[in-house]
């Protein structure tokens, strides 16, 4: 078999040490073009299965990667995962989309006896990592993974990345071992508001509906935080949980720790929307570049007023794959969701 990745790891820092090793001269056609990247609109994308993800994958767009990170770690009050590992018998663990490697980086060191392998579409990994961190360039559509059984397989923030989610969930549950975890935490894009004061044609809100029809005219859903929960315990799944976490939009909320969110929330959305609406927009609404600047006016101006009081919904869910003697245990019933941040 003819590996398709490219591993880098903190023994191999640089470019030509990676080039120079049996395991990239082995997909020496994939990996030549591999950092050629595609080049669009200003923005680059990533090469190998060009086109397959459509958000950017340069320096300021890795830049709002690792800020979404740290928001959503301060929202889940500092966890990475919530699935109950246990950090001795932990030995394999799978991050798919790992975009920057941060979460693969942090597991590296609190499991230093695991092996760490994170895959992405787009090289743009840091080449100093913790000895048992890997980063490999890899599509998950791909039928065959290339990886031994794995403990725990782990994604965040997968939506509009594939035509089918379930998919992935299948796959992971094939490549885990009894008794191995998955976790999902995802972002719901629609906007919530509890209180009336968001008005039927808020900008924002009609931007996501936007988005989402673009995304589904591309056959890459958007919407699959709610759902999956039920696609876990249909995957086979089973102690399948499911927590949900209330995102401001803006520093709206007079609760210090959601302000802050809110804060950042906000300047994490404004640098993210051209990012979110090039391609979706001109693959999926065949708007021009032109068309799409001047709609965006309008909804950053939208995303800045704190008189509506908006979030976003963030789900985690987690669930084990049973042992051959407990097929069929029902799950447990979900956790509550956490009330939404006040105004007070």
């Amino acid at each position: 078999m003819v590996e398709r990745a490219v591993a880098r790891s903190s023994s191999c820092p640089d470019a030509a040490c990676l080039k120079s090793s049996p395991r990239y001269s082995s997909t020496r056609s994939v990996n030549q073009s591999i950092f050629e990247y595609v080049r669009e609109n200003g923005r680059t994308y990533h090469r190998y299965q060009a086109g397959s993800y459509p958000f950017p994958n340069d320096q300021p767009e890795n830049d709002r990667l690792e800020l979404q990170y740290e928001i959503l770690k301060v929202l889940m009050r500092g966890k990475n995962y919530f699935a109950p590992l246990d950090e001795r018998n932990t030995r394999k663990i799978l991050d798919i989309g790992t975009g920057t490697g941060k979460w693969a980086i942090e597991m590296g060191n609190k499991f230093p006896h695991a092996e760490i392998t994170g895959t992405d579409l787009s090289p743009i990994q840091p080449e100093w990592v913790p000895n048992n961190v890997k980063f490999v360039i890899d599509d998950a559509n791909e039928e065959d993974w290339m990886i031994d059984p794995q403990d725990f397989i782990h994604t965040r923030v997968m939506l509009g990345c594939f035509e089918d989610f379930r998919v992935i969930i299948a796959k992971a549950f094939r490549h885990l071992k009894p008794g191995g975890w998955m976790e999902s935490q995802e972002y719901m894009p629609t906007v919530y508001c509890d209180d009336g004061t968001m008005s039927p044609d808020y900008a924002f809100a009609e931007w996501t509906q936007t988005q989402d029809k673009a995304a589904m005219n591309l056959g890459k859903p958007l919407r699959i935080a709610n759902k999956l929960k039920r696609w876990y315990e249909q995957a086979g799944f089973v102690d399948v949980h499911e927590e949900v976490f209330r995102l401001p939009i803006n520093s709206w909320p007079k609760d210090p720790r959601f302000k802050m969110l809110g804060k950042f929330s906000a300047e994490n959305l404004l640098d993210g929307l051209q990012a979110f609406s090039l391609q979706l927009f001109q693959k999926g609404l065949n708007w021009t570049k032109e068309e799409i600047e001047v709609y965006l006016v309008g909804v950053r101006q939208a995303l800045l007023d704190r008189s509506v009081h908006a979030y976003h919904k963030v789900y985690v869910v987690w669930g084990r794959k049973p042992y051959d003697d407990e097929l069929g245990v029902p799950s447990p019933p979900s956790y509550p969701p956490p009330p939404p941040p006040k105004d007070r």
